[in-house]
């Protein structure tokens, strides 16, 4: 991305965003879910990141809350209240940590405090002489809503603490809403005919600006504490690690989180992330993450603020049920019945704890409802073990480049005219499908990429469920795009895609027999990859191979050894063919390498053309095809006058027949091994 393209995104990404933040913060009305918005987030921080000259002061990622409502009273913080920067993954994890280091100048002892992040609201306690005084949500960093009486409702806020109290302490922490009362008071609203709440952070929330405490307290919020507000050497000297300060909480009668601890190395980091991933279920609360600070206070307060976020800590969460990204692309698969179904190729995104890459459009009206472009920022949603899908077309941030698409008047695998057939398109070809099925098993069979994880019923059910619609596709599907399909888990869709990646490198002849170009077999494949001049790589790019076999006329095909007028005019139309060029720029776009190179040592049967009959008793024939072609001699199905030898094994056919005839020279088994003693 440019310079001036990353300026466009940022600066619609700013607007939306302060958008959705101030409908959210302020207006307690959520326009997005919040995991979508969070998603927003991300991209402008990694843009920001990439493109530091480009922050502005009004970037949301330097803003901490929303604006203070005016119905209730202002209370300024002593210091700002910090908002936290996301990471998604371990990757973003790993960034944060050399980002310190590299600001830091040296390489901080990797211990760090590791708490669940609770899905609630940021709150501040002021307690004088023990006793809680005032209470007041995070707002923007600087001032927030005095709700004080809200919070006296909430019986895990001690009103006294106790043990050796400072005489001015101020404690922040997160007030949330167990599940179990999130379910009781959606029934009560129910029944008064009241809209329900989205979600416990919303309901907390809600209830923590209600300006009845009796309201408040019937809402039975909790609340965990996750640090002491203090400045200077004083708060240092008394919390030299951040353990420390949840080790005195509790002796003061306010308690923390019990599943935090304290972490060795990032590998701790992503261990804590993954017990308490697997758990997240069956926890009492919500939690969308979890927090994760360096245990030594100096280091952290050496470590400054970075925009609205200090840079000692970082909120590491859970892959979202919900995300965004851009639409690259909209194919159209040929399905089993013929029908064709749209399919988005997007900017790979994580969603539900898979990196996904396509998902399905259904038919034509449904793109017609969401409104949808290619190069759409969308949203996209996954539950549960559904398959991801497009939700919602977030048009603010268009940049008027985006493309409409339209059903195509031809079908995309055979060009035979589309029809319509209610809400779906098919192709008016009923056999074209199956030819297109045959096509993809030909493609990946042993003598093309031989790709052996990629059997007939798994072809069908990418093809059935939009992953694929040629070949060329067969590359570009991910791990998240498998494993969400029913039936496939983690480690199969792992293997499937290992297995893919690794045959990426082929041999030109194999290459141009996997085509499935008609009446080109894998000695005519052969006998076509001989003509491919050879170059100081051994590794064709696409491109170079397409633009050869284009270039080649009728007349040159024709005299190529065993290519007669009918094979000749199949790999011309073949290399004419519009839809074939472009699989092929695909399959180059998509990483494939194609070996052709030369085979050292001597070539003694350099010239000679052999044809095999019959059955051999010492070795198969794909083994003495083999030590044929490694000796420089070239395989022909066909005998002609052309022809050195016919190698005769038991009960051989007609070609034994047509060679007496023409008076080819015909070998025994016995005779044809004693070429090679």
């Amino acid at each position: 991305m440019t310079k001036k393209e990353a300026k466009e995104r940022i600066e619609h990404l700013k607007k939306l965003i302060s958008k959705y933040r101030h409908s959210r913060l302020t207006l307690n009305k959520e326009l997005i879910s919040p995991e979508a918005e969070d998603s927003l987030k991300k991209e402008l921080f990694d843009l920001e990141s990439d493109f530091p000259d480009l922050i502005t002061a009004d970037s949301p990622t330097q803003r901490i809350g929303g604006e203070p409502l005016k119905k209730f009273g202002k209370v300024t913080h002593p210091g700002r209240m910090n908002s936290l920067n996301d990471s998604f993954s371990e990757e973003d994890v790993k960034a944060w940590w050399e980002r310190l280091i590299n600001y830091l100048g040296k390489d901080p002892k990797a211990e760090f405090y590791a708490d669940p992040k609770m899905d609630g609201l940021a709150v501040e306690l002021f307690y004088e002489k023990g006793v809680f005084k005032t209470g007041s949500t995070r707002g923007d960093g600087l001032v927030g809503e005095d709700i004080t009486q809200n919070l006296k409702t909430v019986e895990a806020i001690p009103l006294t603490l106790s043990g050796d109290v400072p005489r001015e302490v101020y404690i922040r922490g997160e007030v949330f809403l167990m599940r179990k009362d999130f379910e009781r008071i959606n029934k009560e609203l129910e029944k008064k005919g009241e809209k329900a709440y989205a979600n416990p952070r919303n309901l907390a929330a809600g209830s923590l600006r209600q300006l009845d405490p009796k309201i408040t307290a019937t809402r039975r919020l909790f609340f965990y504490p996750y640090g002491v507000y203090g400045e200077g050497s004083g708060y240092l000297e008394q919390f030299a690690k951040r353990e420390k300060e949840y080790e005195t909480l509790r002796s003061w009668g306010i308690n923390p989180n019990p599943a935090g601890r304290v972490v060795k190395g990032i590998e701790g980091i992503f261990q804590f992330h993954k017990e308490i991933g697997e758990k997240r279920e069956k926890l009492p609360y919500d939690i969308d993450g979890i927090v994760v600070s360096i245990n030594d206070n100096r280091v952290y307060d050496e470590g400054g603020i970075i925009g609205k976020a200090p840079r000692g800590a970082i909120a590491y969460k859970f892959s979202p049920r919900e995300a965004t990204t851009i639409v690259e692309e909209v194919k159209v698969q040929v399905g089993r019945t013929g029908t064709l179904t749209p399919v988005a190729v997007m900017r790979p995104v994580s969603v539900g704890g898979v990196t996904i890459t396509h998902a399905t459009l259904h038919n034509a009206d449904e793109i017609e409802r969401l409104g949808l472009k290619i190069g759409d920022t969308v949203v996209v949603s996954r539950a549960g073990d559904v398959i991801p899908q497009i939700t919602k077309v977030l048009k603010e941030l268009r940049t008027g480049k985006e493309k409409n698409f339209r059903m195509p008047a031809k079908c995309p695998v055979d060009g035979s005219p589309v029809i319509r057939d209610g809400v779906a398109y098919r192709c008016s070809n009923k056999n074209c499908s199956a030819r297109n099925r045959e096509n993809l098993y030909h493609f990946v069979s042993r003598g093309g990429f031989n790709i052996e994880g990629l059997g007939s019923k798994i072809i069908d059910r990418f093809l059935d469920k939009g992953l694929i619609a040629d070949a060329s596709d067969i590359f570009s599907v991910k791990k998240g795009d498998i494993e969400v399909l029913e039936r496939f888990g983690e480690k199969s869709a792992e293997n499937i895609v290992a297995e893919i990646e690794e045959r990426k490198e082929i041999d030109l002849n194999r290459f141009l027999y996997s085509l499935g170009i008609l009446h080109v077999g894998e000695e005519t494949a052969r006998v076509l990859a001989m003509q491919m001049p050879y170059g100081k790589s051994k590794f064709l790019e696409v491109s170079a191979i397409t633009h050869f076999y284009k270039g080649l006329s009728l007349e040159k095909l024709q005299e190529i050894q065993d290519i007669g007028p009918k094979v000749a005019e199949s790999i011309y139309g073949w290399f004419h063919e519009g839809r074939n060029v472009s699989l092929l720029g695909s399959l180059g776009k998509f990483g494939v390498r194609v070996r052709h190179e030369r085979v050292a040592g001597a070539k003694p049967l350099l010239g000679k053309s052999f044809v095999l009959t019959g059955s051999m008793e010492k070795m198969s024939r794909e083994e003495a095809k083999e030590k044929i072609r490694n000796l420089g001699g070239e395989i022909s199905e066909s005998v002609s006058k052309k022809t050195s030898y016919v190698v005769v094994g038991a009960e051989p056919g007609s070609k034994y027949e047509k060679a007496k005839k023409l008076g080819v020279t015909i070998l025994s088994e016995k005779e044809f091994l004693n070429m090679f003693t």
